[in-house]
């Protein structure tokens, strides 16, 4: 940052420039404008467009005071700035600069300009500059066509019809009311008829014609039988107006409580407000805030000598400058109250997460408010015809100036995404923490309570919000506490009306066309969800798009972007009615919770006894404050499904970065959880037909819980719970409550109405369904890996085999835990005998199910100690041994069994890492060039014998760790479906950003940044089969859409009518078979092979082997420096691949490390990777998340008895030792050997040979019946 507040980083300069045009600050855009030219990171067709910017902006200001010094300014601004520079024009270039000579000279002078800037443009391209209608005039076209007549116009009749675009009280709109009531009645609104509002408290719905309200004024009519275009005014009104609507909303409830001689401000009353009176005095207060900033902003910018707070606010100010203070504060207090409703507030909001949310809202709504107002100012257009006389301005034109005028559309695509990119962490920060802390000074609650003697009403105003610092695993954290009160009235009062960013759609999504159209109409979404700073997805997405390689990933998104759904009113009315109850319902949690705290011990009990408490009651308020965020979240699904309840919905899709396909409506979609899949069915209903009545039977008893049965065994238990079935459709809360029991009972219960209504009918199988059917994968992943290793007993275990009843991976492994349990008992392990007879296919199921995707030990044995304290929550207490160790103890025999169980998989999962783990520790041919050139600028040479000048031993570590440094590649890859994937882990770097709450520290990455090797080579393995699941899915998508059939899908859970089963069923194995009847392991290592091609790693081999003495001999014959070798071996490399004989005989010559590797035919281990690798196979432990979860256990040992501690070690050691290891074992010697260090050689990056696959054949997938079910 400079003495001008002038931001250092280009990325945050272009932000600021475009922020200073947008506000009219000038001349701080015109200093941002010349160090950016400066600097020389802009072509020079990206610098006329800026530079168009601040013409377009000087012009305005000209029209609003008209000055001949800002003329010649200008004129002087484009001598020096644009021509002199050889700066290409634009169109917009010379409608600028007529402007500009129209505006400030007359005569002949003006005459002269104008033929020159003419003559600049002759004869199609002079059309293109008087079609700028934005800058130029009729009157302008007048006298430009009468000094150049070459050129004539007419007004486009049609053109008028833009007049609609004005608001009501702008000067063209009132000057043509005639025109306006015309254009009233040819829009198609009138057919709307006027609706009576539902009956609200306050004045809601008289008002809100936006947001959600809008939908609440509309629940009477169906949107979806509207003409098109009001259908998708109602979703633009929907995408943009939810901020315009609660600032409205909260004046008017100001004003009636002003009426009634109630201050929303200053005195107490002795009555509390409402949530919606709350937040109208905040943004009143908080309006007069920012008005006081902006005054403040003011004066910084016009000091002469800045302080550094001064400085601060020139960076951030033109962002606050580019909104309205009303909709700033409105924006503000919705973000805070929403982000505090989803992620919950007893425990605080972390400041730097609030305020990093605060400014994306706040770039959103500024853009679309910006755009808005653009919107209102578009004027008439007008036709342009080319009489086609020459002239004599053509001659009189420089030589210079007939340079064809750029053609700048694609340079300002490039620069508008730019633009659109995400404010950088240095303005987020600054932004929200201003926005923050005007908040918190502004937002004041009244409480009322009772005296303490008095019994009196007793009132006053209290901060809603308060700032605090706590110390959290060492650190310090500031955050953002709600006020207890606040909380409660939180509870009782939803804020839904206002929550009307990313809901659901009331017409079809967009179709994707690029990385950032698609979706939403309006809002502003990205194909890929990318994480601040990942550029390299975007890039290689971008790239894909343009070579037309995602029409396939975009058609299937918008087929289940398409699929059109409804809210199912009968669940919904039970759910609404279960959560007015306050009862505990299915998941809906009890409005008043109680637990029984246990009594807090004696001063003088024993220490450890004290722990214990402390601990059970920090629990007890965990899960208190579990319960609360559950119910707040629920309270805005459900506000949600309400205001929808009449209407067609749907849910566009985007993906991340491994092309897993997500609804991006945040709050309610089909992917929430089982109350949020239950309220949702498909618009349109199909038949059932014979096979459709036993499809529903079947789903019913699948969510029922009884998913593991055959087919028949499935469709007999509905038969047989018929009246159970009846009686909870009939009287769901008031009757026996069956459908409770189910494993998901609000999708139980739906299933129950549906099937309830099919079976009224005379004939059931006429029954029209809309409920959607579900069809779940066995353990998708291990399906994948069984088929891509050709593992026939995987297969079986994974239903792609075919069989009569369906296999359960789940139950087998369960199954190998209980023998080695049986196993242990013999020798009376406590383990074994606290556990014995309690293992069930639940415990296990969650572990199962993730590690193929990668979960830690860590975090495996917390999901099963979470089922084994809500199975036997005392187990502990009765056996002595805490559940958090028996869990440890379970973990272990989950993942020796799945070690065992998957063979074909473990050995793909590792030659995956492999790959991972060379191309990590990779330098690309570019980068090589790059030290290449750099050595011949001076850092010396190898010399004709091969030798150089000696380095010492420190100078060549230095040396080496550079090189080290610049290990930048990610793995990438790309799916059947050509989406390219690229891992996001790279080395983070901390940034301490001051802002007027407080510092917060952001981790910084980006591309130039060292990869994180470790999660990269262990996270490729898991992410891999994802994007393989996730092409399956979409593939499926595109086929049954092809097939007429509504579609959607939750990862590897597929949904349609269920009269339409059979054929998405067959669809499902033509498509797994589609992907895996080809050499998927094949085709990816032909992939790397030929995308690294030319690349150099660092592989690290131990020291002790033939081929390592050999190389170290070679060493010290050479005396080459680590970067010598390296380029000695490139130099090598690089010969051997141009495949000229002479090259190669050539490099037949050379002795490097590398080639003596070769020659000796060394099959030796890469020590590094295989160190990285051991634990990502599947049931792999290692040594680092063994110890880690012996930190963790530390606790809980203290409270075991001591044979349980000494057991507890020995299990600690166990999963030191892989279960490989662990069969060829030998007695430990008595001493222990000290490490070795690996020897590092430099190696051209090939791709291990494939693992041998299995023979099972992936078409026997064909007539398995179970293979999703």
């Amino acid at each position: 940052m400079n003495t001008y507040g002038i931001p250092g980083e280009p990325e945050d300069m272009f932000m600021v420039f475009d922020a200073c045009i947008k506000v009219g600050k000038l001349e701080r855009a015109a200093l941002v404008l010349k160090r950016l030219s400066a600097l020389g990171t802009i072509s020079d067709e990206e610098r006329i467009i800026l530079n168009n910017k601040y013409l377009r902006a000087s012009l305005s200001q000209m029209r609003t005071n008209p000055d001949r010094s800002q003329a010649e300014q200008l004129h002087k601004w484009y001598e020096l700035q644009i021509r002199s520079k050889n700066l290409p024009h634009t169109a917009e270039t010379i409608a600028c600069m007529l402007k500009a000579s129209l505006l400030s000279e007359r005569g002949a002078r003006l005459d002269r300009l104008v033929k020159r800037y003419m003559g600049m443009a002759p004869d199609e391209a002079g059309l293109r500059v008087l079609s700028m209608d934005e800058i130029l005039s009729d009157q302008d076209l007048a006298v430009i066509t009468e000094i150049c007549p070459t050129y004539n116009f007419a007004a486009d009749e049609g053109g008028l019809e833009d007049m609609a675009l004005m608001p009501e009280n702008s000067p063209e709109a009132e000057a043509s009311p005639a025109l306006a009531a015309e254009l009233s009645q040819s829009t198609g609104s009138a057919a709307v008829p006027e609706l009576i509002p539902t009956p609200q408290r306050g004045e809601g719905l008289n008002t809100l014609k936006k947001g959600l309200g809008l939908l609440l004024g509309l629940q009477d009519v169906d949107i979806s039988k509207l003409p098109h275009s009001d259908r998708m005014d109602i979703q633009l009104q929907l995408e943009r107006d939810s901020i315009s609507s609660a600032i409205e909303k909260w004046r008017l409830d100001n004003k009636t409580l002003q009426k009634r001689g109630v201050s929303t401000a200053l005195a107490p009353s002795t009555k509390e407000g409402s949530m919606s009176q709350n937040m109208a005095s905040w943004m009143s207060v908080m309006e007069t805030r920012i008005h006081q900033e902006l005054r403040l902003i003011e004066q910084s910018e016009a000091k002469k000598s800045k302080s550094d707070w001064d400085l601060t606010r020139c960076i951030y100010g033109p962002f606050i400058q580019q909104g309205d203070p009303a909709r700033l504060a409105a924006v503000t207090i919705l973000s805070v109250i929403n982000i505090g409703t989803v992620l919950g507030v007893e425990k605080g909001i972390p400041i730097s997460r609030l305020i990093t949310h605060i400014a994306k809202a706040v770039q959103e709504d500024t853009e679309m408010y910006q755009k808005e107002l653009a919107e209102r100012k578009a004027r008439r257009q007008r036709k342009l015809r080319f009489v086609g006389e020459k002239s004599k301005e053509k001659a009189e034109a420089s030589e210079e100036a007939k340079t064809p005028l750029l053609d700048a559309a694609e340079h300002e695509r490039t620069l508008e995404e730019n633009s659109k990119n995400p404010w950088s962490l240095q303005i987020k920060a600054q932004v929200g923490s201003i926005l923050l802390q005007m908040l918190i000074e502004s937002a004041k609650i009244n409480v009322v309570a009772e005296g303490s003697t008095s019994k009196e009403l007793i009132s006053q105003y209290q901060p809603a919000f308060s700032h605090q610092t706590l110390l959290r695993k060492g650190k310090k954290v500031g955050a953002l506490f709600f006020n207890n009160h606040l909380i409660e009235q939180l509870k009782r009062e939803p804020v839904g009306d206002f929550i009307a960013k990313h809901l659901p759609m009331v017409v079809e999504p967009k179709p994707w066309s690029s990385f950032t159209e698609g979706g939403f109409l309006d809002s502003k979404t990205s194909f890929v969800r990318v994480k601040p700073g990942d550029v390299e997805q975007k890039l290689y997405s971008t790239a894909a798009i343009k070579r037309g390689d995602m029409e396939q990933v975009f058609k299937g998104l918008d087929v289940l972007g398409k699929t059109a759904w409804v809210i199912n009113k009968d669940t919904l009315n039970v759910m609404m009615e279960a959560w007015n109850s306050g009862e505990e319902i299915a998941n809906i949690p009890p409005l008043h919770p109680h637990f029984d705290v246990p009594p807090e011990p004696d001063s003088s009990a024993d220490p450890l006894v004290r722990k214990t408490w402390i601990r059970a009651v920090k629990a007890i308020e965990n899960e208190r404050s579990g319960l609360h965020s559950q119910r707040c979240f629920m309270n805005l699904q459900l506000e949600i499904a309400r205001a929808f309840r009449n209407q067609t919905i749907y849910f566009p899709h985007n993906v991340d970065y491994r092309g897993r396909a997500y609804p991006m409506p945040t709050y309610l979609n089909h992917m929430g959880a089982d109350h949020a899949r239950a309220i949702l069915k498909f618009a349109k209903g199909k038949e059932l037909g014979t096979r459709g009545l036993r499809w529903l039977k079947i789903h019913l008893a699948n969510v029922y819980g009884l998913d593991k049965a055959s087919f028949d065994e499935r469709e007999a238990f509905a038969n047989d719970n018929i009246a159970n079935i009846i009686d909870s459709a009939t009287n769901p809360l008031k009757g026996s409550r069956w459908w409770l029991k189910g494993e998901d009972p609000w999708q139980c219960l739906s299933a129950c109405f549906e099937l309830k209504a099919a079976l009224e009918l005379p004939d059931p199988t006429k029954f029209i369904s809309n409920l959607p059917v579900h069809q779940d994968g066995t353990c998708n992943g291990l399906q994948h890996y069984a088929a891509l290793g050709g593992d026939t007993w995987g297969a079986k275990q994974v239903n792609l085999e075919p069989g009569e009843r369906p296999a359960d991976v789940y139950s087998a492994v369960a199954n190998l835990v209980k023998e080695a349990i049986a196993k242990d008992l013999e020798a009376k392990n406590p383990f074994a005998q606290a556990l014995d007879g309690k293992i069930t296919r639940k415990v296990v199921k969650q572990t199962v199910m993730t590690n193929v995707y990668g979960v830690t030990f860590s975090g495996a044995k917390k999901q099963i100690c979470k089922q084994i304290d809500a199975l036997y929550p005392n187990l502990g207490k009765e056996c002595g041994i805490p559940n958090l160790l028996l869990s440890t103890y379970i973990a272990k025999q989950v993942f020796q069994a799945l070690a065992t169980m998957f063979r074909g998989a473990h050995d793909i999962q590792y030659w995956l890492g492999e790959i991972g783990g060379r191309v990590c520790r990779a330098l690309t041919p570019a980068q090589l060039q790059q030290i290449v050139d750099s050595y011949g600028e001076g850092e010396g040479s190898i010399s004709r014998s091969g030798k150089s000048k000696a380095k010492s031993s420190s100078g060549k570590k230095v040396e080496f760790d550079d090189l080290v440094q610049q290990f930048r590649s990610s793995v990438v890859w790309t799916t059947p479906l050509k989406m390219p994937v690229v891992q996001p882990y790279r080395k983070t770097t901390a940034r301490e950003i001051k802002t007027c709450l407080q510092a917060v520290i952001y981790p910084l990455s980006d591309q130039t940044d060292p990869v994180n090797r470790r999660k990269q080579l262990q996270g490729f393995p898991p992410n891999f089969i994802h994007s393989l699941d996730a092409s399956h899915m979409l593939l499926s998508a595109l086929e049954c859409d092809a097939r007429g059939l509504d579609f959607a899908a939750v990862h590897d859970s597929f949904w349609t009518h269920a009269g339409d089963l059979d054929v998405m069923n067959e669809v499902l194995r033509e498509a797994f078979i589609r992907i895996h009847e080809e050499d998927v392991v094949g085709r990816l290592g032909a992939e790397f092979e030929a995308r690294h091609q030319g690349s150099i790693y660092l592989a690290k081999i131990d020291p002790d082997t033939p081929v390592a003495k050999k190389i170290k001999e070679l060493r010290k014959k050479s005396n080459l420096s680590p970067k010598e070798e390296l380029l000695l071996e490139h130099k090598r490399n690089q010969l051997k691949l141009s495949g000229n004989p002479w090259d190669l005989e050539a490099a037949q010559q050379i002795v490097t490390p590398a080639s003596i590797y070769e020659d000796m035919m060394a099959a030796e281990v890469d020590m590094d990777i295989q160190e990285d690798a051991k634990d990502i196979g599947l049931g792999a432990i290692s040594e680092d998340e063994a110890n880690n979860v012996a930190d963790e256990d530390m606790e809980a040992q203290s409270e075991a008895s001591s044979e349980v501690m000494e057991l507890t070690k020995r299990l600690m050691d166990d999963m030191k030792t892989s279960f490989f290891e662990a069969q060829v074992a030998k007695p430990k010697a008595p001493a222990r050997k000290q490490k070795k260090m690996p020897l590092p050689v430099w190696l051209p990056l090939t791709i291990p040979k494939v693992p041998e696959k299995g023979d099972f054949d992936v078409k026997r997938l064909r007539e398995s019946k179970y293979f999703f079910s």
